[in-house]
């Protein structure tokens, strides 16, 4: 079915050439008080050819009415499943027409107008049999308005994929050199950026570092502040992931700080069972880079453990049976060496509490449980883990238009 969205004015000439042009199935008219007798007369004479749905304006001047009427008539149409939807916004006052456009650019409408050179010199109408209808072009469509809003949506929203998806969208559009490059290295950025969230750092790093600086260029000869701003806050980010890389997967600060942001993001979105399984990675964590800070150990390397490495400690370490085993060895690791006060000390000394923090994590379903973890279970472990220690801190989260 085609349907044709018609704005009703008092002069009925263009609107009878809209209905013989377009010949659509369907019409919803807006019509507001002193209009609407035009609407009937065209029902009168033409209302067996289509079907109609009349929606009337109390305020033909008011902007806002005239668009939520503009978006009930676009519920119409796709309540009659319109495969092709027409706006002819000739008719009625200027807010109508202004109404009509706001609310239906961007949604795959098609715009008419009917106009005409030769005019009444008195009242600038066009001559009755000189009408002639134009389809204006939608220009969010030709800019890609609705697509990059939809990516804007996606990024905000951490949805990696939709994001990546609006951008294929756009470069299919007619574009500029420019554009191409400026949304081409935008794909390259999120695909950067879904790889970090997979802990493919390195793989990560490849992707930004070759994608941003390109996109961060155009940005810039653009003059668009809100995507500078954007693209300057997320590279001023990769001296972190930098820091991972080079690390060559090594228990870093850096390491485990990414973790946490991590978490952070699972959490963002109420995936709170993933967070806090994160988090109950991050605890060991801390423990192994704590010590290879310290000591240069990697916990699960034997490779890297000096001559002396008590040996009682070995099997405990390699092949704990939980995480309070490794605090346990961790703990005893540090006395061995004659070490105080660090970290790993620490967390030990506060077994009790964790053990009870942690309860709410074996019950997940993600662990040895049925239940699914709740906002307050994510938020209880994540505040332990900041009152550790000053550098058990997420890195700052990824930036937002």
């Amino acid at each position: 079915m085609k349907v044709l969205i018609l704005t009703v004015g008092t002069t009925r000439d263009p609107l009878e050439v809209a209905l013989a042009e377009h010949a659509p199935e369907g019409v919803v008219f807006l019509a507001s008080q002193e209009s609407h007798p035009v609407a009937a007369e065209l029902l009168r004479d033409y209302g067996n050819s289509f079907r109609h749905h009349t929606l009337l304006l109390e305020d033909a001047e008011s902007l806002l009415e005239a668009y939520q009427k503009a978006l009930r008539a676009l519920r119409k149409a796709l309540e009659w499943e319109a495969k092709a939807i027409v706006a002819d916004l000739t008719g009625g006052t200027k807010p109508m027409a202004a109404g009509l456009a706001l609310a239906l650019t961007g949604r795959g409408v098609v715009f008419s107008y009917v106009g005409g050179q030769q005019r009444d010199p008195g009242t600038s109408r066009v001559l009755s049999g000189h009408e002639r209808l134009r389809l204006l072009e939608d220009p969010t469509a030709r800019f890609g308005l609705r697509e990059w809003a939809g990516f804007t949506r996606a990024w905000n929203g951490l949805n990696l994929g939709a994001a990546s998806y609006e951008l294929e969208e756009l470069l299919k559009k007619p574009l500029s050199p420019s554009e191409t490059r400026f949304y081409g290295a935008m794909k390259g950025v999120v695909e950067g950026l879904m790889e970090w969230d997979r802990f493919r750092h390195q793989e990560a790093l490849r992707r930004l570092s070759a994608h941003l600086p390109v996109a961060l260029a155009v940005a810039e000869a653009w003059g668009h502040g809100g995507k500078v701003r954007v693209l300057q806050a997320l590279e001023d980010l990769l001296p972190h992931l930098e820091a991972i890389v080079k690390a060559g997967g090594k228990p870093t600060f850096a390491l485990l700080q990414d973790l946490l942001a991590n978490a952070a993001r699972r959490a963002e979105l109420g995936r709170f069972d993933d967070a806090l399984a994160r988090l109950y990675r991050a605890l060991e964590l801390v423990v192994e880079v704590d010590v290879y800070e310290r000591l240069g150990l990697v916990l699960k390397d034997p490779t890297t453990w000096p001559e002396g490495f008590p040996e009682g400690l070995k099997e405990r370490i390699l092949k704990p049976r939980g995480l309070m085993d490794l605090l346990e060895a961790a703990f005893d690791l540090d006395l061995a060496f004659g070490q105080k006060g660090t970290l790993a000390q620490r967390l030990y000394g506060a077994k009790n509490r964790l053990q009870a923090l942690l309860q709410k994590r074996h019950e997940s379903i993600l662990a040895h449980g049925t239940r699914p973890v709740e906002r307050e279970d994510y938020e209880r472990l994540w505040d332990f883990l900041a009152g550790l220690d000053e550098r058990v801190t997420p890195l700052p989260p990824w930036p937002k238009f």
